[in-house]
């Protein structure tokens, strides 16, 4: 089987979207198929070695990969453009794609659509969409997009981009029941969770090199690992907030690892908020993440309010795999709250509430027997729910009914 997996970010791009498609491209390598991953050339920091090049082709871990240039910038309306462009170069890469081909489609941009529905109508392809956020409601939300007539034009988009494909696969059962709400027909609605590599994510010492690189080996800290966006910004900047509460134990840290569109104005607020008992750093390493989520006594999955529907953040997989607890900065309406109530695998706070924020953090210090307890319970849901072998067996499944034709999809 011959698939085209599409994704505006792959490694050595860092965060979740390039390890998880980088993972699920191996993973279906390694068992036979012909995989190609279509994707942008890297952005500042990771670009090394691809600087002034506008067309790539190489291959890594048995894939052939090709890379489309596009520009490089945290606002909005430059990453529209972004995502524009890239969505145009794959227009370019469909006269390599044939019938029967299985062409997959990660979302956001949803833009991407075109391209799916190119691929089926011109190649006859068979297209699968793997949304992962839902836009617009996340701009909407976020108060990028506020025009009226620009919403409606681009929810008139979203709803054709729908109606043009016959799978679809959503990351939770939020994500579904936000689809059928719009209308979009059940069967055509898979739901395939995001994953991690529980033999490279493991529990591991605190005191490693990581920690000792970074001075978190003899403190408590929790930490907040990944992209820095609209989806996560307010509550983050509630984290800042209640840090102040904390700022009389000098035991506590607040870690925040990563980049994105909103880390300036992160960084500005810790400043305005003269913190001294928080650290930002980096991206690390792929290689040394597992050791780096080790330092952490508690990792955070903050989500915004009133976006708790619109996301349930990949990074929550690969924390419960660590063998740490998990503060979910979430509504109690959202999944990611759900989750972590269900297998008691950490404590949870509204995302809004610095004081109660602070409360929490607290007490995930002062009750390391509790905390044990619920790492072991996280690593448990990680191995029995959310193990890279379960999930690509999953989508090897839907892509070979794919293949098959629309009458194999159920």
């Amino acid at each position: 089987m011959k698939i085209l997996i599409h994704t505006m970010y792959f490694l050595p791009d860092m965060g979740s979207a390039p390890i998880l498609m980088d993972e699920l491209a191996a993973s279906l390598a390694a068992r036979g198929h012909r995989v190609e991953i279509i994707t942008t050339t890297p952005r500042p920091p990771h670009n090394r070695g691809y600087e002034g090049k506008l067309f790539v082709r190489e291959t890594r871990n048995g894939v052939k990969v090709t890379r489309f240039p596009t520009n490089f910038t945290v606002h909005p309306i430059g990453r529209l453009i972004a995502w524009s462009i890239y969505t145009l170069a794959t227009f370019w890469h469909l006269r390599t794609v044939r019938r029967g081909d299985v062409v997959f489609l990660r979302l956001p941009p949803l833009q991407l659509g075109l391209t799916g529905i190119l691929a089926r109508v011109l190649c006859g392809a068979s297209v699968i969409l793997n949304v992962q956020d839902i836009h617009p409601d996340l701009s909407i939300e976020a108060g990028i997009l506020r025009n009226p007539l620009a919403i409606r034009i681009a929810r008139a988009f979203e709803k054709w981009i729908y109606n043009g494909h016959d799978r679809i696969v959503v990351i939770s059962d939020g994500f579904r029941k936000n689809l059928l709400a719009k209308g979009v027909p059940e069967d055509k609605i898979s739901i395939i969770p995001n994953w991690v590599d529980t033999d490279f994510i493991r529990p591991l010492p605190k005191d490693n090199p990581v920690s000792r690189r970074h001075g978190l080996h003899d403190v408590f800290s929790v930490m907040y690992s990944g992209t820095i966006s609209i989806s996560s910004f307010e509550t983050l900047t509630r984290i800042l907030e209640a840090a102040r509460f904390l700022a009389n134990d000098p035991g506590i840290r607040i870690v925040i690892v990563g980049d994105g569109l909103k880390l300036s104005d992160l960084r500005a607020r810790a400043d305005a908020l003269r913190l001294g008992n928080v650290d930002f750093l980096p991206f690390q390493p792929y290689a040394d993440l597992p050791d780096l989520l080790a330092s952490a006594d508690g990792l955070m999955v903050p989500l915004d309010k009133d976006k708790s529907f619109l996301s349930v953040p990949s990074k929550l997989y690969n924390f419960l795999a660590a063998g740490r607890p998990i503060l979910g900065l979430a509504t109690e309406s959202s999944e990611v709250f759900q989750i972590i109530r269900d297998a008691e695998c950490g404590l949870c706070a509204p995302p809004d509430d610095p004081v109660r924020i602070a409360a929490a953090i607290r007490a995930l210090k002062e009750a390391p027997d509790r905390r044990a307890e619920m790492a072991a319970n996280g690593r448990r849901l990680a191995e029995d729910m959310y193990s890279r072998r379960s999930v690509v067996d999953a989508f090897e499944k839907i892509m070979e009914s794919a293949s098959r034709g629309p009458g194999s999809l159920r």
